[in-house]
């Protein structure tokens, strides 16, 4: 999916919060700011000439955009930091061109930089790292992922023991549906897909096309911890409601009857903040680590924190992805088991 970060405020944060990808950039973008406080900064100034625009053109930007630039690390130095940092700036030898009598000096942390960066519709330098920004992400994501981004929902530590509980709460829907309703071939997939509707509004064959599955993958080896555990759990209760009302009315349910008992499971307020939670991740992790956009889910979309990101892309995930790899077939057996 195309990005064009200029207009993209969701976009530029998902970047910028990917913090394997704001050190890769640092390294590649070529930029000799002042090493102060454990990190990079440039002045105003500096910034104005590595991207060859006028200093009235960076302030324009920084008037226009100052919630988000400040957020994400630009800074009005006074009084002792202002201090500490010219202190730095004599130590690297380097000459900044500050006033000596300034009390107050404007300065871009490496990430604030590349925020403006992304902003900057007016110099061809931004346009480039901007570029180079996407490339990275994509090819970090690549790297970790061995070139694909199917399973990256696995590398969470989580995954396996929701994985292995919502098969055995599976086994008890199922067995639900096959003792106490009416026989229906399609009625296994029919009532799966209620549930993924009313979880995340998608049914598995509209999943499988947003993520670009294939006909042989399984969507649950793709899902989230978090949207396997609310699964599990709409699957335990229905198989239990399911079983109530069987004994209640002394026969099997119709199709009908039992999708009435869905919707009144399904509108119990206690499922509001869990499926909302799950909604939320599940369209952001989506959107930043697969590039896949879940329509019917875009207004529950956020940028990924920093932690989310160490989940899924840090040594945690890759220790994780090594030991899932080593134990395929004791997982495949588990998963396997009556």
């Amino acid at each position: 999916m195309a990005k064009d970060l200029t207009n993209s405020r969701l976009d530029r944060q998902n970047i910028l919060n990917n913090e394997f990808a704001v050190e890769e950039a640092q390294k590649k973008s070529g930029v000799d700011g002042i090493l102060w406080d454990g990190k990079v900064y440039v002045t105003r100034e500096m910034t104005a000439s590595f991207f060859d625009v006028d200093l009235r053109t960076i302030s324009r930007y920084l008037e226009q955009n100052s919630d988000e630039l400040t957020a994400n690390g630009y800074e009005v130095l006074r009084g002792n930091k202002l201090k500490s940092f010219i202190s730095a700036v004599k130590k690297s030898g380097k000459d900044i061109n500050v006033p000596t009598k300034t009390t107050v000096l404007g300065v871009f942390d490496f990430r604030a930089f590349l925020n403006l960066a992304m902003l900057l519709s007016e110099s061809e330098k931004a346009r480039a790292l901007r570029q180079l920004m996407l490339d990275i992400v994509i090819d970090i994501i690549n790297r970790k992922t061995g070139g694909g981004t199917k399973y990256i929902n696995q590398r969470d530590k989580d995954f396996v023991f929701s994985s292995l509980q919502e098969d055995n709460y599976r086994k008890h829907f199922t067995d639900a549906l096959k003792n106490f309703v009416v026989d229906n071939k399609y009625k296994y997939a029919h009532f799966t897909d209620m549930i993924y509707v009313s979880i995340f509004k998608e049914k598995a064959r509209e999943y499988k096309k947003i993520l670009d599955l294939k006909a042989s993958d399984k969507v649950r080896d793709t899902f989230y911890s978090e949207i396997l555990d609310i699964i599990a759990a709409y699957e335990s209760g229905l198989a239990d409601a399911i079983k109530q009302e069987y004994k209640r009315v002394n026969r099997k349910l119709s199709q009908d009857e039992t999708e009435d008992l869905f919707r009144q499971f399904e509108n119990m307020a206690l499922w509001k903040p869990l499926i909302q939670r799950g909604r939320i991740k599940m369209a952001s992790r989506d959107m930043a680590l697969r590039d896949a956009f879940h329509y019917q889910l875009s207004e529950y979309i956020q940028p990924l924190d920093k932690d989310e990101y160490q989940k899924f892309l840090g040594a945690a995930g890759d220790e994780l992805e090594r030991l899932m790899l080593e134990n395929q077939e004791v997982l495949k057996r588990l998963k396997e088991r009556d």
